[in-house]
């Protein structure tokens, strides 16, 4: 899968835009606040609907202006799609090939990327809400089928957790109905929970040669699944049954509390080098190095299952490398994928690489290829 070109009109500092990008490597070079990661937040933006850096999404539109406009043309095998978001304020419309697209499970996949930003660098330190949102992210661009269960599951959890409410201040009211907003919150949590152990399988098929690739170390990097459920087995029937306790056995507890307080909403995942878990033991270069493996592994993931290789986005991350790991992570994703890569410098780039990439320079929100 390639992106060809990326059109933006009043896209943050870009009020036209236009350019046709390498099949391979690409890098967007200048100083900060000049317009590089809004690059990179753009396409993402056109593969995910959404940005990784703003929840307000008016923010993405030029300062005066009323509407932006993404657009990109993605070819993949024999086909090519023209992608289309309009943003305006309160609303949002999505194309593809000039057709509207009402629901974003029937959108997202057509332009899978895989991002890494210094933000990402936290991902191990921070809450577990932040690595959720990442499992979901890379897993509905992999499966439709998850997304839509994950939708599904939050729109129940909602109006179970309102119910929760309700009988707490009204005893008269249908515990029936409750039990089956249980029922229902059970069946869409199964697929949850086995999609994301089967995505976190995948992941620890790889993740450890890529650390070591990078970073010379015969430690042993993976991620282990915790839900915050005690599940022994992924197996229908036995997640099913545990729910079914665990959420009969803590009812009060949740109906005190006005919320449900199981299930693949509390999810969370660690990196462990060894027996370690980083979080705790690790260092900072050691952190930064498991996140950016986890990213790289995610790539074998995507042409296992959909039989083509994501886009890479990397924001800035040279600056968090020394000389020799920078090269080895250009060597890595050399192999016939492409990438857009923003950074302030050039000069410890090896060769070799320049020689094959588009080199962009950025000043100001204006874009010259060098």
């Amino acid at each position: 899968m390639k992106l060809t070109k990326i059109n933006l009109v009043n896209f943050r500092n870009y009020g036209k835009l236009s350019i046709t990008l390498n099949k391979g490597m690409n890098i967007f070079i200048g100083d900060n606040a000049q317009g590089k990661t809004n690059i990179l937040e753009a396409i993402s933006f056109l593969s995910l609907t959404k940005s990784f850096r703003v929840v307000n999404e008016p923010d993405l539109i030029k300062f005066n202006k009323e509407k932006a406009i993404v657009k990109g043309k993605v070819k993949d095998e024999s086909t090519i799609k023209e992608l289309e978001i309009d943003l305006e304020k309160g609303k949002k419309s999505l194309f593809v090939n000039k057709t509207s697209i009402r629901r974003t499970s029937d959108y997202i996949s057509n332009l899978l990327t895989i991002s890494f930003t210094p933000d990402d660098l936290e991902i191990i330190k921070n809450s577990p809400s932040v690595r959720r949102n990442i499992l979901n992210i890379q897993i509905s661009q992999l499966s439709k089928t998850y997304l839509i269960t994950y939708n599904e599951y939050n729109k129940i959890l909602k109006t179970r957790n309102e119910y929760l409410k309700t009988l707490f201040s009204n005893s008269l009211a249908d515990k029936n109905y409750f039990d089956i907003l249980t029922d229902k919150l059970i069946d869409k949590a199964v697929t949850i929970y086995q999609m994301r152990k089967e995505y976190i399988d995948l992941v620890n098929e790889n993740i450890n040669d890529i650390y070591y690739k990078i970073s010379s170390s015969k430690e042993k990097l993976q991620i282990r699944y915790e839900p915050n459920v005690d599940l022994s087995s992924y197996d229908k029937e036995y997640i099913c049954e545990k729910l079914r306790k665990v959420y009969k056995k803590n009812y009060f507890k949740e109906l005190n509390n006005g919320m449900t307080l199981f299930g693949p909403h509390r999810d969370d995942f660690s990196f462990y080098l060894d027996s370690n878990n980083l979080k705790l033991f690790g260092s900072q270069g050691q952190q930064k190095l498991a996140v950016l493996s986890y990213k790289i592994s995610e790539i074998n993931i995507f042409e296992k299952i959909l039989k083509t290789k994501p886009l890479l986005l990397f924001d800035d991350i040279f600056s968090e490398l020394d000389i020799k790991k920078r090269n080895r992570l250009l060597k890595y994703v050399q192999e016939d994928i492409q990438s857009i890569i923003t950074t302030t410098d050039i000069k410890n780039i090896n060769k070799k690489f320049l020689d094959n990439a588009y080199v962009f320079q950025v000043i100001d929100g204006n874009i010259v290829r060098k």
